[in-house]
C-alpha cells in the first residue's frame, strides 16, 4: 500500500465548502492515500486583514507539504486588495496554469451536437506579464501597466509545456503570441518557444497571431493539442476554451511550479446558491484528478475519470446544465452517483486508460531565508544609446521641441515625439488627437551616452516638465533594445 501523502486543502467561499466535501468523498472511496490538512485560506482571512488571504500558519503548511487543493475563492472588491488566486500562484512561483478542455458526455455545446471532439490543454505563464499588476498613473489623464516578459520566465513555461506534451502523448505545441504588434515582449517569448521546440524533434511546433487562434478556436478547435501563451493572453483564450466545452465549471486547472503546485476550481464561488447544494462540482473534481495524476496515482484518477464519465452519459446532472426533462441532481448525489458507478466505464465516450509512470511531483525545497534568483548568461555588449523622457504636457509637439532641443548637451540629438504610441514630431497629422503625456526620445548621435549623462538631461528637462517616468534606450549586442515610434 501507498503511503499516504499530506496536502493542503483549503474549501473556499461561498459553494467552495460544499463541493469540497463532495469531491474528497469520492476520492476517500477509491482509497487514494492523501492525508488532508484543512488551512485557513479565503475572503474571510483578507477581511480580517490578512493581505495574502490566508493566515501566517496556512502559508507554512503550503510550503511545507507543497501541494494546495483548493476550492473557488472571492476577492473583496474595491479597497485595493489583489486576487487571492494570483497572489498564491506569484508568491509560490507556479508558474505554468494548465487548463485541460475535452469534450464531456451529456455535457450540450455546439460542437458536440456536431460530433466534433474537443481536446485542447492550454498552458498559460501564470507569474509576469500584465498580471504582474505593474501600474502606476504618470498624469490624471493617463495611467501605465509595465508587461514584464522574461527569457527565464519564459523558458520555464514553455519548457513545461513540451515535457508535458511529451509525458502525456501530445504531438503538437503551438505558441499563440502578438510578436507582429509586440515585437520585444511577445518577440522575446517567441524566440525562446523556437529554441526550445529544437530540443524536442519528436513533438510537432508552430506559432499563430492571438487574434487568429480566437477565430480558428471557434472554428476549428480540433485542429488545436497544447497552446502555450503569455499571462494575460492565456486567460482570455482559456475561457474561451471553456466555452467550447460548456463553461468553466468543466474546466480543471493546475498551477505549477518546481517545488509548489495548486490544484483548483476557477468558476466563481455563486454565493446566491451556496448551501444549497445545488453547485456542479465537477471542475474540482477534474482539477483533484489532475493533483492525483501529478502525484502518481493515475490508476485512481483513470477509475473516478471512467466513473464520472458514465456518469454523464445516464444523465445525471445538477441544476447548471443537463437534459431538462430529467430531474438534478443536488452536490451531494452527483458524487454519490460518481461513486456508485466506480466499476464501469464510459460507453460512448473513449474510456480513460491508466498509464504506469513516476510521480511528477517534485518535494519542495527546504525553507530558507534566501530568495532564488533566475536568470540566464549574458555575454552582451549593452550600450546606453539614448533615453525616452514621458512628460506630462498638453503641449504639441513643435512647441515641446522647441522648449526640449536648446537643453540637449553636444552630441545629443532630439529624435522624435510620440503621443500614446503615435508619432507627433517631427512629422504627423493634425487629425491624431493627444492626451497629456508624452514621449520625448532623446538619443546620442555618436557612440554611447552614459548614465550620469542621463541624469543630467534628467535635471535639465525636469526643470520645464514633470517626468513621471523615463526609459534608457538601450542596445545588447547587435539586438535593438527598444521598439520605434509608430509612424516613425
Amino acid at each position: 500500500m501507498s503511503v499516504p501523502i499530506k496536502i493542503a486543502v483549503a474549501k473556499g467561499d461561498g459553494i467552495g465548502p460544499e463541493i469540497m466535501d463532495a469531491v474528497l468523498t469520492v476520492f476517500n472511496s477509491v482509497g487514494v492515500p492523501l492525508q488532508y490538512e484543512f488551512i485557513e485560506m479565503g475572503k474571510t482571512y483578507f477581511l480580517e486583514g490578512y493581505g495574502t488571504g490566508m493566515t501566517p500558519k496556512a502559508m507554512k503548511v503550503v510550503e511545507e507539504l507543497g501541494i494546495l487543493f483548493k476550492g473557488p475563492m472571492e476577492t473583496p472588491k474595491g479597497k485595493g486588495m489583489k486576487s487571492i488566486n494570483v497572489t498564491a500562484r506569484k508568491t509560490w512561483s507556479t508558474y505554468a496554469n494548465r487548463r485541460h478542455f475535452q469534450s464531456l458526455p451529456g455535457v450540450d455545446t455546439v460542437f458536440s451536437r456536431a460530433g466534433i471532439p474537443i481536446d485542447i490543454t492550454i498552458v498559460r505563464e501564470n507569474i509576469e506579464g500584465t498580471y504582474g499588476g505593474v501600474e502606476h498613473m504618470n498624469t490624471h489623464d493617463v495611467t501605465i501597466c509595465r508587461r514584464i516578459i522574461s527569457r527565464p520566465g519564459s523558458e520555464q513555461v514553455i519548457r513545461f509545456a513540451f515535457e508535458m506534451a511529451r509525458k502525456e502523448g501530445f504531438t503538437k505545441v503551438t505558441c499563440a503570441h502578438k510578436a507582429n504588434i509586440m515585437k520585444i515582449t511577445d518577440g522575446l517569448f517567441l524566440e525562446v518557444f523556437q529554441d526550445i521546440a529544437k530540443e524536442y524533434p519528436d513533438i510537432q511546433s508552430n506559432d499563430i497571431i492571438i487574434d487568429d487562434l480566437a477565430m480558428k478556436l471557434v472554428a476549428r478547435p480540433h485542429e488545436f493539442q497544447v497552446v502555450v501563451l503569455t499571462n494575460l493572453q492565456g486567460d482570455i483564450m482559456s475561457d474561451l476554451c471553456a466555452g467550447l466545452v460548456g463553461g468553466l465549471g468543466f474546466a480543471p486547472s493546475a498551477n505549477i511550479g518546481d517545488h509548489i503546485a495548486i490544484f483548483e476550481a476557477v468558476h466563481g464561488t455563486a454565493p446566491d446558491i451556496a448551501g444549497k447544494q445545488m453547485a456542479n462540482p465537477t471542475s474540482l473534481l477534474l482539477s483533484g484528478l489532475m493533483m492525483m495524476r501529478h502525484l502518481g496515482f493515475v490508476k485512481q484518477a483513470a477509475q473516478i475519470e471512467n466513473a464520472l464519465r458514465y456518469t454523464l452519459e445516464q444523465g445525471v446532472h445538477t441544476a447548471d446544465f443537463g437534459d431538462r426533462s430529467i430531474p438534478f441532481s443536488t452536490t451531494h448525489e452527483f458524487a454519490q452517483s460518481v461513486i456508485t458507478n466506480l466499476d464501469k466505464e464510459p460507453e460512448f465516450s473513449k474510456p480513460r486508460i491508466a498509464k504506469d509512470g513516476v510521480p511528477l511531483f517534485i518535494k519542495p525545497l527546504a525553507a530558507t531565508h534566501q530568495k532564488m534568483m533566475e536568470s540566464t548568461k549574458d555575454k552582451a555588449n549593452k550600450v546606453i544609446k539614448g533615453v525616452d523622457l514621458f512628460i506630462e504636457s498638453s503641449e504639441p509637439g513643435e512647441a515641446i521641441a522647441a522648449t526640449i532641443q536648446p537643453l540637449l548637451s553636444s552630441g545629443q540629438k532630439l529624435v522624435t515625439i510620440s503621443n500614446r504610441g503615435t508619432l507627433i514630431w517631427p512629422t504627423g497629422s493634425v487629425f491624431t488627437e493627444l492626451v497629456d503625456h508624452s514621449c520625448v526620445r532623446i538619443e546620442q548621435e555618436q557612440g554611447e551616452m552614459t548614465q550620469n549623462e542621463v541624469f543630467e538631461l534628467l535635471k535639465k528637462v525636469g526643470k520645464q516638465y514633470m517626468i513621471p517616468s523615463y526609459e534608457l534606450l538601450r542596445n545588447f549586442g547587435i539586438k535593438t533594445g527598444y521598439s520605434l515610434t509608430q509612424g516613425q
